[in-house]
């Protein structure tokens, strides 16, 4: 399950196993499409397996 907007992404994760490199995965391609860098993307826990990332404007 994926919710996306122009500024973040909602994931829910089932597998734990894969967890680090989906969210990494995911950093690296807001990362690219707002041209910034790894600093500038927050990676909240919202939920059981539910994680948001989102572009932290007041460091962009």
């Amino acid at each position: 399950m994926t919710f996306e907007t122009a500024d973040s992404v909602t994931l829910k994760i089932w597998d734990r196993s894969t967890v680090h490199h989906t969210l990494d995965a995911m950093v690296e391609d807001l990362c690219t499409r707002h041209n910034t860098t790894k600093g500038s993307i927050a990676v909240t826990c919202s939920g059981p397996n539910t994680f948001t990332l989102s572009l932290n404007s007041a460091t962009a």
